[in-house]
C-alpha cells in the first residue's frame, strides 16, 4: 500500500517526504545501533565497517596495497572521515548506491570537506555526482578493481558495485536492492526487475562474494523468512547467529552470495517449497506476491 502510494507521487514530493523521513529517524536515534567492526575480505582488501542512523551502514573499503580507500554511502561525514584518519588512508572516490537520503545525503558535504573525490553512481538524482556509471562499467581504486552491476527497482538508478582483486574473493555493496535475509520495497520498479537484480545478476556472482548491504534488518527479514520457509534449516542456523550478534551490538554483515541462495526467499522464488507458499508456479509471480506479503507483514 505505502508503496504504490509512494510511486504516485512526484519525484520532487517523494524525495522530500524521504528526506524529511530519515531526519525525523536521525534526531530520535539514540547512539548507533551497532558497533563498527572490520572485515578482512582478502589479502588485499579491508573493509570497516561504520554503523549511521538507525540502521544504516556506511563502509570504508581500503586497498591494502596502496593504502587508498572509497567510501561506500556517506550519509554521516563525519564518521567517514573519522574512519579515514583512524586507519590513516587516502580517500579517493564515494559510491553512491542510490540517490535516497540516508545513503546519498552526505555527499556534498563530504565533497567540501575533503575536496577533490570522484563520486560514482548511477542516478543524475545523487547529489555531487562526478561519475555516471551504467551496467558492466568499470573501474579502479589502488589495485582494486570496481564494476558496476544495474539493479533498478527499489530505484530506477540502483547500481550494486563489485569490488573484487584478481584471484581473490569479492565484495559486493548492495545498498538497497539485496539485503541480508531480504530486499528493497519496489518504489520505482517491477518484480521483473527485482528478480533480474536478485537472481540473474546478484545470484550469478560467486558463492564466496561478501555481501555488504544498506540496512540493519537481517533479524527482521529472517522472521519474514521463517514464515515462507519454516522448515529451512539453513535459514533456522543463520537466523540464531543474526540474533546472538545483535544481542552483542554486532552487525549482522557481512552475508555471502552462498548464504543468500539459502536462505532468502527472494532469491529463491524459483524452489518450490517458495513458490508452494505464495501459490505461484512462476519466479516472477512469486517474487510479486512475497514482496506484497512481506509489505504487510506483522509476524
Amino acid at each position: 500500500m505505502f508503496s504504490a502510494v509512494f510511486r504516485s507521487l512526484p519525484n520532487c514530493v517523494a524525495q522530500r517526504l524521504t528526506a524529511a523521513y530519515f531526519r525525523a529517524i536521525t534526531f530520535r536515534s539514540q547512539g548507533l545501533h551497532s558497533l563498527s567492526t572490520t572485515e578482512q575480505v582478502s589479502k588485499k582488501m579491508r573493509v570497516r565497517v561504520l554503523p549511521a542512523l538507525q540502521d544504516n551502514y556506511m563502509y570504508l573499503v581500503i586497498d591494502e596495497e596502496t593504502q587508498k580507500a572509497m567510501i561506500v554511502d556517506p550519509v554521516n561525514p563525519s564518521t567517514a572521515l573519522e574512519a579515514v584518519q583512524e586507519e590513516n588512508v587516502s580517500l579517493t572516490s564515494v559510491l553512491t548506491t542510490h540517490h535516497h537520503w540516508d545513503h546519498a545525503g552526505g555527499n556534498e558535504e563530504l565533497v567540501k570537506r575533503h575536496p577533490g573525490l570522484e563520486v560514482y553512481g548511477g542516478d543524475d538524482r545523487i547529489p555531487a555526482l562526478t561519475k555516471k556509471v551504467s551496467h558492466g562499467n568499470t573501474f579502479s581504486v589502488g589495485k582494486l578493481q570496481i564494476e558496476a552491476l544495474f539493479t533498478p527497482c527499489h530505484t530506477a538508478g540502483h547500481i550494486c558495485f563489485l569490488v573484487s582483486s584478481p584471484g581473490e574473493p569479492s565484495a559486493v555493496f548492495t545498498g538497497d536492492t539485496l539485503f541480508i535475509g531480504g530486499c528493497g520495497r519496489f518504489f520505482e520498479g517491477s518484480p521483473e526487475q527485482m528478480y533480474k537484480a536478485l537472481v540473474e545478476i546478484l545470484g550469478n556472482l560467486p558463492d564466496d562474494t561478501k555481501v555488504f548491504c544498506g540496512h540493519e534488518y537481517t533479524v527482521a527479514n529472517y522472521k519474514f523468512a521463517k514464515h515462507v520457509e519454516p522448515h529451512n534449516n539453513d535459514l533456522l542456523e543463520q537466523d540464531a547467529r543474526a540474533k546472538q550478534k545483535r544481542e552483542r551490538q554486532e552487525p549482522t554483515v557481512p552475508s555471502t552470495i552462498g548464504i543468500e541462495k539459502l536462505t532468502n526467499p527472494f532469491m529463491r522464488v524459483c524452489e518450490s517449497s517458495v513458490q508452494e507458499h505464495s501459490g505461484q508456479h512462476d519466479p516472477i509471480a512469486t517474487m510479486q506476491h512475497i514482496r506484497r506479503e512481506k509489505d504487510n507483514f506483522k509476524g
